[in-house]
């Protein structure tokens, strides 16, 4: 009798393998897990490049928050003038301060009897002012811009204008003069600039509007003045005699009243004589 072979492959006598269950004395070891420098070493390139991406972006986060602070830390740029600044500047060395006495020989400021302004039309020391400032006065003594003082005389005078012309008898070598137009363009409301020496104070500096043209003013001494501009710059005693200027600094007029009714001071109403009639005074055209 043959032995069935192991490996007959009749299906009756095919071995069956079956898997042996796990033993408990041979546990099946769990996979070792991957360390950080595997991971490391696996992904290597992806961390390098998502280092320098974030570095870029912090250095870019940088930059425009630090932009700001450059703003704000840069010196700021230079401021133009005011209009009224530029207006003054065209005739500050022009203005003048005029002071009297009574008696010729009269030294002590103390002593004087009246302050007023001025205002130069030509530059060899011929000076405008208000004749009620000079009236009257036994000396008179005019100081320029520069602080250069002089004696000075009447050359012409217009009581029913209330102008005076004076001439200095030294001016500095290199005297302004003030530059003269005719009120002919001037309009209500217009932008205008007072300069002078109110209460001796000075030079100081007033702006406001012309508030009207053509006005009548009647004087301390009952004398009617005529075809005046009306303004609102702020003047008080001692204004009389400087220059109401336009927008461009020429002069307009030469301050000659104010309304006080109160007696307190400036009440918004002042006054100037055009400029076009101080041509008359001065003898020849100052334009």
């Amino acid at each position: 009798m043959r032995r069935a072979s192991l490996y007959s492959n009749s299906p009756r006598s095919r071995a069956v393998v079956r898997p042996q269950p796990e033993s408990p004395e041979n546990p099946v070891e769990a996979p070792a897990k991957r360390r950080w420098r595997d991971l490391y070493s696996a992904y290597e390139r992806q961390l390098l490049f998502g280092a320098l991406v974030l570095l870029l972006l912090l250095s870019l986060s940088s930059h425009f928050r630090s932009e700001p602070v450059a703003q704000t830390m840069a010196p700021p740029a230079a401021l133009d003038p005011s209009p009224v600044a530029t207006v003054y500047n065209a005739v500050q060395g022009a203005i003048v301060r005029i002071r009297t006495a009574a008696d010729a020989l009269e030294h002590d400021e103390y002593l004087q009897r009246s302050s007023g302004s001025g205002v130069v039309i030509v530059n060899r020391g011929t000076i405008v002012t208000s004749l009620h400032v000079v009236a009257g006065a036994g000396r008179i003594r005019v100081m320029f811009a520069d602080g250069l003082e002089s004696d000075a005389k009447i050359v012409s005078q217009h009581p029913e204008n209330d102008l005076a012309v004076l001439q200095a008898e030294t001016v500095p070598d290199d005297l302004a003069a003030a530059t003269m137009r005719p009120k002919a363009d001037l309009k209500p409301g217009d932008a205008v600039v007072a300069v002078g020496f109110p209460f001796g104070i000075g030079p100081s500096v007033t702006a406001g509007v012309v508030s009207g043209l053509k006005r009548q003013f009647r004087t301390t001494a009952g004398d009617y003045l005529s075809n005046l501009i009306q303004f609102d710059a702020a003047v008080n005693p001692g204004s009389s005699g400087g220059p109401l200027l336009n927008a461009a600094g020429e002069v307009v007029g030469i301050v000659t009243a104010m309304l006080d009714p109160g007696g307190g001071g400036f009440a918004g109403i002042g006054f100037a004589v055009p400029i076009e009639t101080a041509r008359g005074a001065a003898g020849t055209p100052p334009f």
